[in-house]
């Protein structure tokens, strides 16, 4: 009895060096970000920079508090934090369940530790380089210059609507893009199958664009963006665990 509290013991203190080890990445990398702040700022404002370079107006964007700006800074820092100490994250992780795997299970999901970084940076930079660009160039076709008398619609963003936008969207890409690592975990602990997969495709159709409707703006260009990949990746799930079951 000693000996099992003994080892309880040890697994929770583990646990708590795993964890404050993770405190310490995510905070360090939280000063860094923030002392960046300014060049991650003009890296994810440059798809709106681009989109409207060139158009003949005053772009900018606006704050309306005096602390808007201020907040919007740390809420940035946070985020690329998050980002970039994901990887070192996972690392504690694996190393506090590695030791009570046998060698084959750690080589079962040592390449799921590996895609899940990849996929998030994937889904990540498919809404910075495609999702915003397309997105952007949707809303600005509402604007309207003045006629006959009438007042012109101008777009005068806010930068913290739009930073907490673009952040949004690169999250929810990024954690969406896991839906292959979910299955395929599922199908190698037997809790689905590929033939339960396929049978399902028509009901995950609706719930993958129902999950759109929530995690983006209310537009056809960001709903389907990330719509169409999730049914790319499902599809890609069914093969993967197939190959599961066959090994």
């Amino acid at each position: 009895m000693s000996e099992k509290k003994s080892t309880v013991s040890e697994h929770l203190i583990e646990l708590r060096s795993r964890l404050l080890r993770s405190m310490i990445f995510l905070i360090f990398a939280f000063i860094i970000c923030y002392i960046f702040s300014d060049k991650i700022y003009n890296f994810l404002v440059d798809p709106y920079a681009q989109a409207v370079k060139g158009d003949g107006q005053n772009r900018r964007l606006i704050f309306t508090a005096l602390h808007e700006t201020f907040l919007t800074y740390l809420k940035l820092a946070f985020f690329s934090a998050f980002f970039f100490s994901f990887p070192l994250i996972l690392n504690q992780i694996w190393k506090f369940i590695a030791p009570g795997l046998y060698k084959d299970e750690k080589l079962a999901l040592l390449p799921f530790l590996v895609a899940t970084p990849i996929l998030f940076l994937l889904g990540g930079m498919l809404v910075y380089y495609l999702i915003m660009p397309l997105a952007i160039d949707f809303f600005l076709s509402f604007e309207t210059a003045s006629t006959n008398g009438s007042l012109p619609i101008q777009l005068e963003a806010k930068v913290n609507e739009y930073l907490s936008l673009i952040m949004r969207l690169i999250i929810a890409f990024g954690i969406s893009f896991q839906l292959p690592v979910l299955l395929t975990l599922l199908g190698k602990v037997g809790f689905i199958t590929s033939e339960y997969l396929k049978t399902r495709r028509k009901y995950v159709i609706i719930i993958i664009f129902s999950l759109a409707a929530v995690l983006t703006p209310p537009d056809p260009i960001t709903q389907i963006g990330l719509a169409l990949p999730l049914l790319l990746l499902y599809e890609i799930s069914i093969y993967t665990v197939r190959f599961v079951e066959k090994k």
